[in-house]
Parts: structure tokens; sequence; C-alpha cells
């Protein structure tokens, strides 16, 4: 193993500025969700439940908008987008902190059409940006750098929500993440690589791109996502359980320094690891970190499964980048996007839902075996033929579906 993987791709004009960019624009977003809940509950007074409902209508919002943002990248450029969502963003997180609940409920639906998608356009880039042989370290790269914004943005979210008020956590909220969009707008990262121009710019039709192995990375993706909120609020119930509440963060640290340790090392493999496997094991290492029944126990039993979590998402979205033609790539990113919030989206309501049924390490359980379960599902949709593939479409895909899989 070695670090010249990363020193190749961060020596590519352009990936460096991005790494950077990436990282402080997703700090302010990863903060928003237990802002909205902290201001409902703390300064409205609501319960968790109303809470959740804001949280849930925003975040089922932004997984519709994510493929339709996208397709604006793909057909008039990043730009404008960027504008809309820009424009979006500062409406809401300029007016939210003063509106009556029922209000901030529908703004909340509205807003996370519109949602800046950074998580999007940085993936579409350094498909943009980086030769293919060089993609597996370079979304490992922005896998760690993800783990990172989300170490230091719900702590500061929660720290300034609950030291200061509500009121001035939205508005840093909302400031930073326009503030993010306009950094995006000047730097005006490539969405499209110059070799690929000319081809792009033809129109591609859906069943050409949208194949049965694309849609097995997606089910990949939510079944992976699933199991990391899954795991998420099953530490929280675990240590709750115990009396521990205060050794959370500590816990959740451990898991996420494995998550960057494992995509370090990931990225800087020889050769690349099937995402389908990584999605498999993810699910099966989760099963027994139940069995830690206190803070110390359950930091050890969670580094294994933590070491997966960030390969899992670079393997996922490096084979996105490699199925879809430039064409669609950023409605592709998006629809990747989407297959992400739906997974934390059901993936936490169903580990809470197990909690309250059961206890604590039976999450975990069912956490892992539906990340399981989700891949075989990916195996089998993979090796369909659930519609007809255009020749070209068969083609190009054909030396990408074995490292799928």
């Amino acid at each position: 193993m070695t670090v010249e993987p990363y020193r190749r791709v961060l020596a590519i004009s352009g990936v460096r500025r991005l790494t950077v960019l990436a990282v402080l624009a997703r700090i302010p977003i990863t903060a928003t969700g237990i802002v909205l809940t902290l201001h409902v509950v703390l300064t409205l007074g609501h319960g968790y439940g109303a809470a959740g409902l804001v949280g849930g209508a925003s975040t089922m919002a932004s997984a519709l908008g994510a493929p339709w943002l996208g397709r604006i990248v793909d057909r008039r450029g990043l730009r404008p987008m960027l504008v809309m969502a820009i424009v979006a963003e500062a409406l809401f997180w300029f007016s939210a902190p003063w509106l009556p609940y029922p209000a901030l409920l529908a703004a909340a639906c509205v807003a996370g059409l519109f949602t800046l998608p950074v998580f999007s356009v940085v993936r579409q880039s350094l498909a943009a940006l980086v030769p293919e042989d060089q993609r597996r370290a370079a979304y490992s790269l922005d896998s760690m750098s993800i783990e990172l914004s989300y170490m230091v943005g719900p702590m500061v979210g929660v720290l300034v929500a609950t030291q200061v008020s509500t009121t001035t956590a939205m508005i840093g909220c909302g400031a930073a993440i326009v503030t993010s969009g306009v950094a995006l707008y000047v730097v005006n990262p490539p969405v499209k690589s110059e070799r690929h121009s000319a081809a792009a710019a033809t129109a591609v039709p859906w069943r050409s791109w949208l194949t049965p192995q694309l849609a097995s990375v997606m089910i990949m993706t939510a079944g992976a996502t699933m199991v990391l909120a899954g795991t998420d609020l099953a530490v929280v119930g675990a240590l709750q359980s115990a009396g521990q509440t205060s050794w959370i963060g500590l816990v959740v640290a451990v898991w996420c320094l494995a998550s960057l340790v494992g995509g370090f090392i990931y990225g800087a493999l020889p050769r690349a690891v099937p995402p389908l496997v990584l999605t498999a094991l993810l699910g099966a290492l989760t099963v027994p970190v139940g069995l830690g029944t206190t803070w110390w126990s359950l930091s050890l039993m969670i580094v294994p499964a933590g070491l997966l979590c960030a390969p899992t998402l670079a393997a996922v979205a490096d084979s996105m980048s490699r199925l879809a033609p430039e064409s669609v790539r950023g409605l592709a990113m998006g629809l990747l996007s989407s297959s992400i919030t739906v997974g934390f989206a059901v993936g936490a309501p169903l580990a809470g839902a197990v909690i309250d049924a059961s206890a604590p390490p039976i999450a975990f359980v069912v956490a892992g075996l539906t990340g399981v379960a989700m891949a075989a599902v990916a195996w089998v949709v993979g090796r369909s033929r659930l519609w007809a593939q255009a020749p070209a479409a068969a083609d190009s895909s054909a030396a990408t579906i074995s490292a799928i899989s």
C-alpha cells in the first residue's frame, strides 16, 4: 500500500481545489438535519415526531429533486443550476427561523427540491477531471472528505443551536450553504471532460444507459446507506439503554475514524474490490456489532464494519461514473444521490422501529441483514434482462459489469 495513487490524483489540475471546496461546502449541509430538529423541538416547542416530519419531508424532496437538478447540469451546464439552488437555499434559510411550524413544513418540502447538490456535483466533476484508471483513488479521497465533513458539521450545529440559539444556527447554515454555492459558481468545476465534449452533446436514449447494471449500483447504494443509517441509530439506542449516553460521540468518532482508514486503504490498493462484495461485507460485519454492551466493547466491535463504509461509497460512485455516459452523468449522479437519500430515509426509521419493538442489539442485526439482502437483490438485478439494451450500451458496459459484481 502506498500514498502514490493519492499524489497522482491530487496532482491533476483542479482536483486539489475541488477537494478542499467539497469539504468546506459539505460541512454546513451535514449540520442542517440536526439544526432543523433542534429548532422544531427547542424553539417551536414541538416533539421529535414533528421534527422528524420536517426532516423527512426535506429529505424525500431532496431525493426527488437531485436527478432533476442533475439533468439541468447535463443540458445547460453547472452555473444555471447553481443559480436556482442558491436562490432557493437563501429564501428558505433566511426565512425559516421565523416561520410557524405548518409553514416551515411546507417550505422544507419546496426547498428540498432545490437542495444544493454538492455531493453530486463533486462526484460528476471528479469523473470529468480524473482518468478512469485513477478514479478509485479519487472517489476514495472524496469519501474520506465526506467523513471529515460529518465529523465537524453536526457537532458545530449542535454547539451553536444549544449554546447560542437555533435561529443563529439556521442563519449560519444558510449563510454557509449560500457561500458554498457562490464559490462553486465562481470556480465552475468542469462536469464534462474536454475529450468527450463533442460526444456528450449527443442525445443518448435512456434505454442505452439505464441498464440493469446501473440499477444494480443504485440498489447497492441504497442498501449500504440503510446499513449506515441503522447503525447510527442503533449506537445511540445501545448506549442509551446501557446508561452511557455521554460516550455516544466517542463511539461515533471511532466509527468515522475506521471509515477514514478503510477509505485510505481501499484507494491505495493495487486492485479494486467489487462494490457488491463491499456492500455484502458491510452488512455482514454490522450484524455482530450489537454484541458490544459497553462503550468500549461497542467501539471495538464497530471497527470492522467501519473500515468498509468509505470504500463501499467510493466503489459505487466509481461504478456509476463508468456506467453512465457523460451526456447523462449529471442525471446519473443525481440518481445515485437519491439512492443514498432513500437509504438513509428508510434505514433510520427501520432501526428505530426495531429498537422500540425489541432491543438495540437486534437493530444492528436487522440493519446488517438488510444490507446483505439488498446486495443479493442487486446481484439478481445486475444479471437480469429487465429491458433490452442498445448494442452500443452493451458494448460500453461489458467491461464494467465484471468489476461491479
